[in-house]
């Protein structure tokens, strides 16, 4: 059963910092990619930023300058350390994992980033 396991998010004040941490597990396949989305209240889930396994990037333009996402691929990890947080960055950010074999994505259950004015 595949599972993954975030952690980090919180409160913090503007200007703040923070590091999410998702761990995948019981993934059968090798991956193709994992990525950090988020969804604010009433909005849509959206892009962050998302890593291949060869280390390929992509950032929403909001987090371009901002953030910085990572991985280690032996450990089926990803991070997102999030730097000049904003209020408009607060949402509830999801990791997904997407598997090589049969594109499969796989979320996780989600950890609240709150940034405060």
């Amino acid at each position: 059963q595949v599972q993954l396991v975030e952690s980090g998010g919180g409160l913090v004040q503007a200007g703040g910092s923070l590091r999410l941490s998702c761990a995948a597990s019981g993934i059968s396949s090798s991956i193709n990619s994992m990525g950090w989305y988020r969804q604010a209240p009433g909005k849509q889930r959206e892009l962050v930023a998302r890593i291949t396994v060869g280390g390929a990037t992509v950032y929403a333009d909001s987090a371009k300058g901002r953030f910085t996402i990572s991985s280690h691929n032996a450990k089926n990890t990803v991070y997102l350390q999030m730097n000049s947080l904003k209020p408009e960055d607060t949402a509830v950010y999801y990791c997904k994992v997407v598997a090589a074999t049969n594109w499969n994505g796989y979320w996780g259950q989600g950890t609240q980033v709150t940034v405060s004015s």
